[in-house]
């Protein structure tokens, strides 16, 4: 007998709210409502997002992920991965839950190494995280 997966709990945190949602959602208006509920409808259904490579898994340790997935904000009409919008979430498959860490364009955080810049924001501001995968 099949059974459906139960949906992963998400929250989005204290600091992405403060940081960059704040420019999203003034840049964007009334198009950013719909497109944080698009952002949490994804990461409530991460394991298949995952399974279908829709997101890029960076590292697992133990019941623990930290995956980017790319976003596309919405009536752009601009594909998710050309949008240059990220997301850095972390996963506890234990809790079926998902924080979402960060929501960023890569004109907040630009190269020459996008990774290197997002990975210290994580470890600064989530140590509990930054202590798990070692950033």
């Amino acid at each position: 007998m099949f059974m459906e997966a139960r949906n992963y709990n998400v929250e989005f945190t204290v600091f992405t709210e403060r940081y960059y949602i704040k420019a999203f959602h003034k840049k964007y208006k009334g198009a950013w409502a719909g497109t944080l509920q698009d952002i949490e409808d994804v990461c409530r259904r991460i394991d298949a997002v995952l399974e279908y490579k829709r997101a890029d898994l960076i590292s697992t340790v133990d019941q623990y992920k930290l995956v980017k997935l790319d976003f596309a904000v919405e009536g752009t009409r601009i594909s998710p991965k050309s949008s240059g919008n990220r997301c850095i979430l972390f996963i506890d498959e234990d809790t079926r839950s998902v924080r979402v860490l960060l929501v960023y364009s890569k004109n907040d955080i630009s190269n020459p190494n996008e990774t290197a810049k997002w990975k210290a924001i994580i470890k600064q501001e989530y140590t509990d995280v930054g202590k798990i995968f070692s950033l």
